[in-house]
This record gives structure tokens, C-alpha cells and sequence, in this order.
């Protein structure tokens, strides 16, 4: 059985940091591409960023320079570090394996002005 398990969210203050974990277990992790997407109100869910299984990076441009997504085969856990951190980045977000694609069930960010 497949779970992504994600934590690290939390209240921050426009300008602050949060670092996100994603353990996942059931699947062989290094053999998959990750990622991490977010979910605002109203609004629909986005990809974020990816990290492949050889450890090459992708971000949307919204969060370019500021977030920084990695992985540990060892640990079977992505992170999502989140710097300068914007209101506009409060949203739920969610762990994700790429192929097939499944979530986590997800972690608050909430950034206040």
C-alpha cells in the first residue's frame, strides 16, 4: 500500500521559511519521480515543483528562487524548503508520486501579512 506522508506546514510571516518533509512508503522510492503541489482556496491544485529519480529539478516560474526541492533515497523522503515566503503561497500542499500520479494527503502552509 502506497502512503505519502507530508508535515513541516504551519503559520509563518510574510518573508519567513518552512521546510516541508513527504516520507512515502510501499513503493521502491528511488525508481520514481516526485513533486509537490499546492491547492489555494477557490482555486485549482498546481504543480510546484518536481525532483526526477536522478535528482534533476523542475519549478514553477511563481516560486522560482525562493523554493528548493530535493529528495533522500536513503530516507525514502522529498523536501520542499520554502524561503521568502509570500501570502500568496498560503495553500494546501501536497506530496505527490508523478507516474502514477497520487497524493499525500496534504499539509497547511499559511503565510500572514
Amino acid at each position: 500500500q502506497v502512503q505519502l506522508v507530508e508535515s513541516g506546514g504551519g503559520l509563518v510571516q510574510a518573508g519567513g521559511s518552512l521546510r516541508l518533509s513527504c516520507a512515502a512508503s510501499g513503493i521502491i522510492f528511488r525508481f520514481y519521480s516526485m513533486g509537490w503541489y499546492r491547492q489555494a482556496p477557490g482555486k485549482q491544485r498546481e504543480l510546484v515543483a518536481i525532483v526526477g529519480y536522478g535528482g534533476n529539478t523542475n519549478y514553477a516560474d511563481s516560486v522560482k528562487g525562493r523554493f528548493i526541492i530535493s529528495r533522500d533515497n536513503a530516507r525514502n523522503t522529498t523536501y520542499l524548503q520554502m524561503n521568502s515566503l509570500k501570502p500568496e503561497d498560503t495553500a494546501v500542499y501536497y506530496c505527490a508520486t508523478l507516474t502514477p500520479l497520487r497524493f499525500g494527503q496534504g499539509t497547511q502552509v499559511t503565510v500572514s501579512s
